[in-house]
């Protein structure tokens, strides 16, 4: 595994990174463009704002009698958070928010920090992904795959009633649009229209006017904020070059959350790119496990990266990723769905040297097979058959 190359937090210093490239070519951070050259404080007080989840050592044994530490074994869990993190920012505080060391807390930021403090209790603590592993077929102190962490996020975001996050991993390299649709307003029908009670009340969600009503004083009050996950293979053993460019328009859209990913048994939260080079968050820091103060506030400074984001070629990345995305409205949804299938279309115009996370339409979703495919389908599919494909269907 990747002992060998962890920090303690202890010896880390500024020396160690390199600085931010002066550099003219557009620096693109979690669907925000920034210019490197006269926006360099904002570019590193944007990364800085972002949560850092690393190694801790010192936190409560898992399970009562497990490990105490997650140095070695515990990066690609601690991926998740930061992208599962970047999610609640949003939910909870918005896109625009930054952090700014040593101030006054926002509540809701330390509820959403205490999400994630290594303890039993908390909704997405290290104890809590690296339990439900187990029921992925992961035994505790096991590395995850992309996947494995985003079905597992998946599984506890179900108990997380405050934020109500509908978190859906797309399979199969599919997105249903409509199903998705039913996740996030669970109290429509199958046609798209509100379950109205005949008396004229309200509609009621899956039978329950619970979810509804806690919903009604907010923007999200018909539609439970999506975090996207969608788990891609870009290449067998190398990622395939012809999709570096629709990969870093991912990181373009406004809804971008980032990338989990990074080498085997090594993973990054890849947060955006400069030239060929991805930016990252790396995890690979071994700090104490952090309690809250006796006035509830969180000391939060080992919880941001105050130096310069770690960089690398972008082909140096592994092929298993997972990329994510937030949708607090459905309106964002739609506007995701608009500018996904552009970024697709701009790629595929380009010609053969690039290929796109294909998208097709289809009547007939969830069941590719019985799709009919045109003779250039047949031939493009076959000779694309080492690599997988990305599809939103319609229905």
């Amino acid at each position: 595994l990747d002992r060998v190359s962890t920090l303690t937090y202890d010896t880390l210093g500024f020396g160690e990174f390199d600085d931010f490239p002066e550099t003219s070519e557009p620096v693109w951070i979690l669907g925000k463009e920034f210019n490197a050259l006269t926006e360099k404080e904002d570019i590193l007080s944007h990364v800085t704002s972002r949560l850092w989840f690393t190694y801790r050592k010192n936190f409560p044994p898992i399970g009562g009698t497990g490990p105490t530490s997650d140095t070695g074994w515990g990066c690609m869990l601690r991926c998740g958070q930061m992208i599962l993190g970047e999610a609640l920012v949003r939910r909870h505080l918005g896109r625009d928010w930054r952090w700014v060391r040593s101030q006054s807390q926002r509540e809701d930021y330390i509820s959403i920090l205490n999400a994630f403090l290594d303890k039993k209790d908390g909704y997405y603590s290290l104890h809590q992904i690296a339990q439900m592993g187990v029921g992925e077929g992961k035994s505790i102190g096991q590395w995850y795959g992309p996947n494995t962490v985003a079905q597992v996020l998946k599984k506890l975001a179900v108990f997380d009633s405050w934020s109500r996050l509908t978190v859906h991993v797309a399979m199969d390299n599919t997105v249903v649009i409509e199903e998705i649709k039913r996740l996030c307003m669970p109290w429509l029908d199958y046609g798209g229209a509100a379950c109205v009670d005949l008396q004229g009340g309200m509609p009621e969600p899956n039978g329950c006017l619970e979810g509804a009503c806690a919903l009604a004083e907010e923007e999200t009050a018909l539609w439970k904020p999506l975090l996207l996950l969608i788990p891609l293979r870009l290449g067998l053993s190398d990622i395939n070059e012809a999709y570096i460019e629709t990969l870093k328009q991912c990181f373009q859209l406004p809804q971008s959350l980032g990338v989990i990913g990074g080498k085997p048994n090594h993973a990054h939260y890849f947060i955006g790119y400069v030239g060929e080079e991805l930016i990252y968050l790396d995890p690979h820091t071994t700090q104490p496990a952090v309690e809250p103060c006796e006035d509830s506030q969180v000391p939060d400074d080992t919880y941001h990266c105050q130096h310069p984001p770690c960089r690398m070629h972008i082909c140096e990345i592994d092929p298993s990723i997972a990329v994510g995305f937030f949708c607090r409205t459905e309106d964002d949804f739609d506007d995701w769905c608009m500018r996904f299938r552009k970024v697709l279309y701009d790629v595929s115009s380009k010609g053969y040297k690039y290929r796109r996370l294909s998208i097709h339409l289809s009547t007939k979703p969830l069941f590719r097979t019985v799709r009919d495919f045109s003779d250039s389908d047949r031939l493009e599919r076959f000779f694309d058959s080492e690599d997988e494909e990305f599809e939103i269907l319609s229905l």
